[in-house]
């Protein structure tokens, strides 16, 4: 149920259109005085204003004007006569939702109002998922679903207690992150984090990496040098990516794990080290362990707590919350006025099926925010791949005229901003009257 405020001077006009209203179950005010409407406006919250244009006093561009100033959010619903329909399409590129031309039938207004009704639902949503990401920004994990709500309540018992941790997940699903989250909720979280990414070194660098060594160990070694288990002592070292070290490598860490020593590259002496391990895999270990691809004993030492992230594509219903974390941190970092999604872009988001999973929704989100002119994120504002088109729009389509080809692109716009005839113009790059003359001109529905 909306609250509505009608204004028009004509007292059948006003009572008519209140009788429909209210019929539908939305709470109407109606006013002849365009005077005693600002007066309205000022005292009460509306959700739609649904104005004429000609009045005395104080016509609808005014009452546009005031209604914006004091709610940004109120929807503003043009009544126009005929030959002022640029009037309206004026009213429209100042803020007024839509406008609706005398004389009208009721399945036309009520059409109208249900599509408001939808957009003032999609603001609400929008802004509950904006605060509810507001808060889960403070704890630094995104997401309702039950499997982060497993993790998150996972983290919170074994990040206190010092054993060692085996985060596993495909590539993209914050395997990091919840290490960082480890380490933050620990005893250790005045010391150093330190992120090893063990698939991108060589075996002999990851080991002089981690283990330090010793003056003359190996070429180009011309003094001492700490690793990093070292330079962490008393803090964490999350070791990504483990499935891919080799197996002598695994025997170091195994002895890291039961001894607490490392050894320098180059040194026979051990030295003892104070660090808790967080590891991460892109595979599942325990098969990789029954299939000899990983060390078996290694594997234990490692699972004593294992966090199982599940990818993006099992758990949909955290996107939402996702795409507008990535919006409002995009949106700041670039300077962009983008409050919204559509549903269509919302829809289209949460049936991707995200291989990179939330790496590469952050892409997109930063790659749209980007390329974004308005304050709403709509599918044509998404990459074609994401949509699920060709590269190419006009490649599935066979040789046409001119028109047919116009015709085409005014349909599909239309169809993707969801019938909003101002930002189907904006997106075709002409203006709103050209674009209603095209649509009568092509029979357009």
């Amino acid at each position: 149920m909306l609250e509505i405020l009608v204004i028009d001077d004509d007292m059948r006009m006003r009572q008519l259109i209140e009788e429909i209203l209210t019929e539908e179950g939305h709470s109407v005010t109606a006013i002849g005085d365009s005077r005693e409407a600002m007066l309205m406006l000022k005292e009460r919250h509306y959700d739609l204003v649904v104005t004429d244009l000609k009045m005395p006093y104080a016509d609808g561009m005014e009452i546009l004007a005031y209604a914006k100033k004091i709610n940004p959010e109120c929807l503003v619903i043009m009544i126009t006569a005929h030959g002022t329909i640029e009037s309206a399409i004026e009213a429209i590129k100042k803020g007024a939702y839509d406008y609706i031309q005398k004389p009208f039938g009721p399945d036309q207004l009520l059409v109208l109002v249900q599509r408001a009704e939808g957009h003032i639902k999609l603001i609400h949503e929008n802004k509950r998922l904006s605060e509810e990401v507001r808060s889960f920004t403070e704890t630094g994990f995104i997401g309702t679903s039950r499997s982060i709500e497993k993790i998150k309540d996972l983290i919170e018992k074994a990040a206190p207690l010092d054993t060692t941790i085996l985060i596993q997940g495909e590539t993209g699903t914050g395997k990091e992150l919840v290490a960082r989250l480890i380490h933050k909720k620990s005893t250790r979280f005045q010391n150093t984090f330190l992120p090893v990414n063990c698939g991108a070194l060589s075996e002999g660098i990851l080991e002089s990496e981690l283990f330090g060594h010793e003056k003359g160990a190996f070429t180009g070694a011309m003094s001492r040098r700490k690793g990093l288990f070292e330079t962490a002592n008393g803090g964490t070292v999350f070791l990504d990516e483990i499935n891919n070290t080799s197996p002598s490598m695994q025997v170091k860490l195994l002895r890291v794990l039961q001894e607490n020593t490392i050894m320098r590259v180059g040194s026979s002496m051990p030295v003892p080290v104070d660090v808790r391990i967080v590891a991460a895999s892109n595979t599942n270990l325990a098969e990789d362990a029954a299939a000899g691809r990983f060390r078996k004993d290694l594997f234990y030492r490692l699972n004593v707590v294992a966090v199982d992230i599940s990818p993006l594509r099992e758990r949909r219903e955290d996107i939402p919350l996702l795409a507008h974390h990535f919006l409002n941190k995009y949106g700041k970092k670039f300077n962009k006025e983008i409050s919204r999604f559509s549903p269509h872009a919302m829809e289209i988001l949460s049936v991707y099926a995200w291989p990179g999973n939330v790496r590469e929704l952050e892409n997109v989100m930063e790659r749209t925010v980007i390329m974004e002119t308005s304050s709403e994120i709509t599918p044509q504002s998404l990459p074609s791949e994401i949509r699920g088109e060709p590269p190419d729009p006009l490649s599935c389509i066979g040789l046409m005229t001119l028109d047919d080809m116009e015709k085409f692109l005014i349909q599909r716009t239309l169809r993707e901003l969801e019938g909003q005839k101002n930002k189907a113009a904006e997106a075709l790059g002409i203006d709103v009257s050209t674009l209603w003359r095209k649509i009568k001109k092509y029979n357009i529905e």
